[in-house]
C-alpha cells in the first residue's frame, strides 16, 4: 500500500436508530450522546466521557466508543492508571467510519445523537469498489450501482443535520500509485465525483476528498486526479489520514496541494502524528501499527494556518492498522497499542 494507511475496516459498526437510542438510555446520556457498537471490550459505558467545548472542537464525542467502553472495563477491573491513560483517547471527538450495512440507520443514529448534543458528526466513508487493492483493508461495494445505492443510504441518514465527511481515503491515491487497476479508473472516478456532488446536495454537509500525505511528495500526480474527483465542488481535502507525519510537514504539503487547486482548504489526521513517522524497519510497512508513536494534536479548528480547517482525529487512535506486528486485523481494538500511544503522549 503506497502512502501507508492501514486505514482498517469497520465491520462492527452496524447500529441501526433504534439500538443508537437504546444505548443512549443504558448509559443515562441526557445531552443526546450516541453509541458506536466498534469492539466492545466487554463491559457497558459509564466512563463519565463528555463534549469538548465547542469553541475548541465542534465535532461529537462519542460516550459510548470503543475506546470509552475500554475505560469502564478498566476502572470496574480496578486499573486506575491505565483507565486515565485511555481517557486521553475516549475524550475526544474520533470519526465514525459508516459500514456497508444499513449505511441511513448508521448516519441517522449518529447525526441525531451529535446534533442534539449541539455538535458535529464526524463522518468517513470508505467503502469505495476495489478498496485498498486487496491488502489489509480490502472488501469495498461489489460494484459502482451497490456504491451508489449504499450512498443514498449515507445521505438519507444524514438529513439536514450537520456533518464533516471524510471522503474515501486512499482511493485516488491508488489510481495514481498504480495500486488499483487501469479498468476500474473511470469508475472510481465518476464515483467519487457523484458522491461529492450528493453530499453537497444537503444543506450542512462538509465533504474532504481524500489526498494523500506528505510522504507522497508529489502533488504534481494528485492534483488532477482530485480535480477528476470533484474538488472544485467539496469544501477541500484532507491529508495524513491514518499516518503519522508531522502537522508541520502535513501542511507544507497541503498548501503545495491547495495552491493547484484553487486555494481549497484542507484538513489534517493528527490522531496519531505526535512524534513523527516511523523511519525503522521495512519501508513498505513502516505506516503499520510504528512502535513508540503518540498522540497528535488534540481535535481542534483553531489552527495554526487559515487553510488548515481543522486537526481531527480520522484514524481512531487504538485501533489496529493490520495484522502485522503483532496486531489484530484492521480496525479492531488494541488495548495494547492503545496504552503505548497514550503513555508516549506529554
Amino acid at each position: 500500500m503506497y502512502g501507508g494507511r492501514g486505514v482498517g475496516t469497520r465491520a462492527g459498526r452496524r447500529m441501526s436508530a433504534v439500538v443508537l437510542g437504546a444505548a443512549l438510555l443504558i448509559t443515562g446520556c441526557s445531552d443526546g450522546d450516541g453509541g458506536d457498537e466498534g469492539t466492545d471490550p466487554g463491559t457497558d459505558a459509564g466512563a463519565g466521557i463528555t463534549q469538548q467545548p465547542k469553541e475548541k472542537a465542534p465535532f461529537w464525542v462519542n460516550p459510548d466508543g470503543t475506546a470509552a467502553r475500554q475505560v469502564a472495563a478498566l476502572e470496574k477491573a480496578g486499573k486506575k492508571q491505565d483507565a486515565e491513560q485511555i481517557r486521553k483517547i475516549a475524550e475526544q471527538p474520533v470519526a465514525e467510519w459508516i459500514g456497508p450495512d444499513n449505511p441511513e440507520e448508521q448516519t441517522r443514529g449518529f447525526t441525531e445523537a451529535a446534533d442534539k448534543a449541539g455538535r458535529t458528526a464526524l463522518l468517513v466513508l470508505y467503502n469505495i469498489p476495489h478498496r485498498d487493492c486487496g491488502q489489509y483493508s480490502q472488501g469495498g461495494a461489489a460494484d459502482g450501482d451497490t456504491y451508489r445505492a449504499w450512498l443514498d443510504g449515507v445521505a438519507a441518514g444524514i438529513g439536514d443535520r450537520p456533518a464533516t465527511v471524510v471522503l474515501e481515503p486512499d482511493a485516488l491515491l491508488h489510481l495514481v500509485d498504480g495500486c488499483t487497476p487501469e479498468q476500474f479508473h473511470a469508475e472510481r472516478y465518476d464515483l467519487l465525483k457523484g458522491a461529492v456532488a450528493k453530499l453537497k446536495s444537503l444543506k450542512k454537509t462538509k465533504v474532504y476528498l481524500d489526498a494523500g500525505n506528505a510522504g507522497w511528495q508529489n502533488p504534481d500526480q494528485i492534483f488532477e486526479p482530485l480535480q477528476r474527483a470533484g474538488i472544485e465542488q467539496a469544501d477541500g481535502f484532507s491529508v495524513n489520514v491514518s499516518n503519522f507525519y508531522s502537522t508541520q510537514d502535513s501542511i507544507a504539503y497541503g498548501k503545495q496541494l491547495s495552491a493547484k487547486v484553487g486555494g481549497k482548504h484542507f484538513v489534517i489526521d493528527t490522531s496519531r502524528n505526535g512524534k513523527g513517522p516511523y523511519t525503522q524497519g521495512n519501508p513498505d510497512e513502516r505506516w503499520c501499527n510504528p512502535p513508540g508513536r503518540a498522540l497528535g494534536e488534540t481535535p481542534t479548528t483553531k489552527t495554526a494556518d487559515p487553510l488548515v480547517d481543522a486537526y481531527l482525529w480520522v484514524k481512531r487512535p487504538g485501533e489496529s492498522d493490520g495484522e502485522c506486528k503483532g496486531g489484530p486485523k484492521a480496525g479492531q481494538w488494541w488495548e495494547d497499542y492503545a496504552l503505548k500511544l497514550a503513555k508516549a503522549t506529554g
